[in-house]
């Protein structure tokens, strides 16, 4: 097999691997893109072009190696009001925004601080997804009927139910026997095979919608270029963008976990932004990376970028040509591989370390699931995350400030400072002086501690004002360049001296 590197990253291709990998991809993409898009009340292509050019662009233009992008529930889910009442070109014309606002985050390199998620808001995530994952595919066992989905019954039911085992079975087994083919693939083709030559009346993909089209037109959106329509389109853009980074940043540390390599966060956010504004000009939904596809795609074997160009080409051709054949492949089979992508996310470990995890910690990684769950909104499940997280930190940090005090032989108190001086702890920094008994001469220590913020400035401020007030004098010692840069731009408010060491 010839290796070879492929754009900028210094890893070797395996052609047969990433051909494989880029066709299973394909084949789980297509129903999804096709159920957001018709979810959407959208053209069924409209969600199709969405996974061929996010696909293709985000494959080429990406941050890492093995990340699949496509027309995402994530993302669609915030524009479904928008669509409902100001209709499609609105979409297209938010898509277009949402992508330009994408490439801004990148361009100021602000997609690094996806890094500061904590481990329990990404076990949240992950877990919540993975449910996600799951249900959706229960909702596979519903069919249209009299213009209602309703539940498969009878025999229906039980041939569904028994391809669908049938199918995780075989992506279990196969990898125990040979990892030369991806297990997923396999198990389409053997679903596919096993349908159309026994004649099983089971549902199909051409159930869903039917995929063939042309290639993506041209089309710029119809909407007025004023700004009536700046102030219609702007929040769900900025939402969109949100979602679509958070979603897609959290895939590629996810990916770096798994592939034990590094991928560059800003250079993600300006391929997902150029994809988005493609699809706003070329009649896409938008979309941003697709974690299940993504772990399919890995799972396949699929290390370098040349699957997910493969897998996009393949979306392409079957619309162009192959609709007949993909049309009648049996849903169950798909559904049985993104069970077991499901399966896959899900942090089982989470278990197995709950009782030796932080409560807060615990509470942090429940709340984001369930979020992430009940309203389907990733990027809210994690912002809340961070910012409990966040909270939690502070509340532990504001606990530990301490001060230990020495009375020296010349008569001076000194007081040791443990712990940052910051917002949380700056109400209890003053109690730990002893204004009325301490000497003439006081020195307060900074050597374990830290002057973060301008909390920290008002809380020394207080303590030097009060020390004044008694006519006694105070000194700072061991404070790190950016507390004096701190206290030197308070520009005179605080008048303490510093001890040279």
């Amino acid at each position: 097999m010839q290796n070879f590197t492929l754009f900028d990253f210094k890893q070797k291709v395996n052609y047969k691997n990433e051909l494989l990998a880029g066709l299973t991809v394909a084949m789980t993409m297509i129903p999804e893109s096709l159920s957001f898009a018709i979810f959407a009340g959208l053209s069924p292509l409209t969600g199709l072009y969405a996974a061929f050019i996010m696909g293709l662009v985000t494959a080429i233009l990406g941050g890492r190696p093995g990340m699949v992008s496509g027309g995402a529930g994530a993302t669609i889910v915030v524009l479904v009001a928008l669509i409902h009442t100001q209709g499609v070109e609105y979409l297209f014309a938010t898509v277009a925004l949402a992508g330009l606002l994408q490439i801004v985050v990148g361009v100021f390199r602000l997609g690094k601080f996806v890094r500061l998620i904590p481990e329990p808001v990404m076990y949240g995530f992950l877990n919540g997804l993975a449910v996600i994952i799951f249900m959706a595919q229960i909702e596979q066992f519903k069919v249209l009927d009299a213009g209602k989905l309703v539940w498969l019954q009878g025999a229906s039911l039980y041939t569904m139910l028994g391809l669908v085992l049938l199918t995780i079975a075989i992506v279990f087994t196969v990898p125990k026997i040979t990892k030369a083919v991806p297990a997923s693939l396999i198990a389409i083709i053997v679903l596919f095979l096993l349908v159309l030559g026994f004649g099983i009346d089971t549902k199909t993909v051409k159930d869903i919608a039917q995929i063939k089209g042309s290639f993506p037109p041209f089309h710029i959106p119809q909407v007025p270029i004023n700004l009536d329509t700046l102030f219609i389109i702007f929040p769900y853009a900025l939402i969109m963008a949100s979602v679509g980074l958070i979603e897609s940043l959290l895939t590629l540390t996810i990916v770096d976990e798994v592939t034990d390599t590094r991928g560059s966060a800003n250079r993600e956010c300006i391929a997902q932004g150029t994809a988005n504004i493609a699809n706003g000009f070329f009649s896409g939904m938008g979309g941003c990376a697709m974690i299940a596809q993504t772990f399919v795609n890995l799972n396949a074997g699929s290390r370098a970028r040349l699957s997910g160009i493969i897998g996009a080409l393949t979306i392409l051709l079957i619309i162009l040509f192959g609709s007949s054949i993909i049309e009648r492949i049996p849903m169950a089979a798909l559904v049985g591989v993104m069970m077991v992508v499901a399966i896959s996310t899900f942090k089982w470990s989470t278990f197995s370390i709950w009782n030796k995890m932080p409560k807060s910690d615990v509470l942090i990684c429940v709340l984001v699931a369930a979020i992430t769950i009940l309203m389907h909104n990733l990027a809210l499940a994690v912002l809340i995350g961070v910012i409990l997280a966040a909270l939690v930190f502070a509340w532990d940090n504001a606990k530990m400030i301490r001060a230990r005090k020495v009375l020296t032989e010349n008569g001076e108190k000194h007081y040791y400072i443990h712990g940052p001086l910051f917002f949380g702890s700056a109400g209890t920094f003053a109690q730990k002086f002893d204004f009325g008994s301490d000497p003439q001469e006081i020195v307060i220590d900074f050597q374990e501690s830290r002057i973060v913020d301008m909390s920290a400035l008002e809380a020394l401020k207080k303590v030097q004002d009060r020390y004044q007030a008694l006519g006694k004098n105070i000194k700072l010692r061991h404070v790190n360049d950016d507390g004096r840069r701190l206290i030197e731009n308070t520009k005179g408010m605080l008048t303490i001296d510093f001890i040279q060491d």
